[in-house]
């Protein structure tokens, strides 16, 4: 399979999710954040960017069968009390779709908006073929105007065979040893890999892909680390006691979202660490189109144990402790520290 026009959809859905987003972003009231069960924010452009993506794709892949596993679901929108947001949702994608002009529909209803975002109830699998978005990962960087990714990867019989990240506050320049801001910079970044085919990177406003490659660092002494911006996302201690252990020299760079997926595979970085606290459970929306990008462009992506991530066990991945993501040569010594450091802290409880 080539998926070709697989990639040429996501890139399409993913971009104009982004177009969206940025919109939004722009104009942050505080009566656009609603707040989930699990008290995370959730924006109009989560929904807005799941309702698009979920329209554009049904509409560019007509003849297949369509599932998507998707954060959202829209029960909040079909309440009394979320009408507003519903009809405020439902303009902005018709705007953005109408923005783009290449698609011939009059302007989408609430209820097909509500459609489109319940169709990403799918429970994805190891069998056929499913889509997996996160619609904005990273909604807490979006809503202090920082990094946040539009995330969708393709699972064919439970193989993540492609993968796209637009990124639109990410710099086009490397973000390595800086902060993830730069005023003069050009930034919003579109990565997109399929399997076998290398990671390509262009602007968002659509600028020729070039093909990108993770750091060839092999001495850790020079490697820079990327890790979760939010503590109550990953264990910042353990990282550090690995860090220590492999003698890197940098501090982390800590920025929200699978934009770290995305600055890894162009070599801004050379090690990614995710140790979530105990009882967390990693979807797989969170990682799937980043850990293609990665592996594509030349890179490793594993659990604690180096073993690589299942994708095709359902909306949830099934690990040993946390992910590392590093490139080949970094990998053995990477997975040598992280053991050392799980003793030290198993030990030590």
């Amino acid at each position: 399979m080539s998926y070709e026009k697989e990639l040429a959809a996501a890139n399409k859905a993913a971009s104009l999710a982004a177009r969206l987003c940025q919109k939004v972003q722009k104009e942050l009231l505080q009566s656009d954040v609603q707040s989930k069960s699990d008290k995370s924010p959730v924006t109009v452009a989560d929904y807005g960017s799941q309702a698009l993506v979920s329209f554009v794709l049904e509409n560019e892949l007509s003849s297949e069968s369509f599932s998507l596993v998707a954060e959202e679901d829209s029960g909040d929108l079909r309440k009394e009390s979320g009408q507003e947001t519903l009809q405020r949702i439902t303009k902005l994608v018709n705007d953005t779709l109408l923005s783009d002009g290449s698609f011939s529909v009059s302007s989408l209803t609430t209820e097909d908006v509500l459609r489109a975002i319940d169709r990403g109830k799918s429970e994805g699998g190891s069998h056929g073929r499913h889509w997996v978005l996160d619609p904005i990962d990273g909604t807490k960087g979006f809503l202090r105007g920082d990094q946040y990714a539009i995330a969708l990867a393709l699972l064919d019989e439970g193989k993540v065979v492609l993968g796209v990240l637009a990124c639109p506050n990410l710099p086009l320049v490397s973000i390595s040893g800086d902060s993830q801001h730069s005023s003069h910079d050009e930034v919003g970044c579109l990565f997109f890999a399929k399997v076998g085919a290398g990671t390509y990177m262009q602007s968002l406003d659509g600028s020729s892909p070039k093909k990108v490659h993770v750091s060839t660092t092999e001495n850790p002494e020079e490697a820079s680390l990327f890790e979760s911006f939010e503590a109550a996302h990953s264990l910042h201690d353990l990282s550090s006691s690995i860090t220590k252990k492999l003698g890197v020299k940098a501090p982390p760079v800590r920025i929200d979202s699978q934009a770290k997926y995305g600055a890894l595979s162009r070599g801004d970085g050379a090690i990614y660490l995710r140790f979530p606290h105990k009882g967390y459970r990693e979807k797989i929306w969170d990682h799937a189109a980043g850990c293609i990008v990665v592996t594509e462009a030349g890179g490793v992506v594993t659990d604690a144990a180096g073993n690589p991530l299942d994708f095709s066990q359902g909306r949830y991945l099934n690990l040993d402790t946390g992910i590392i993501v590093t490139n080949q040569k970094l990998m053995p010594s990477l997975l040598k520290a992280v053991r050392e450091s799980l003793d030290e802290k198993n030990s030590s409880l």
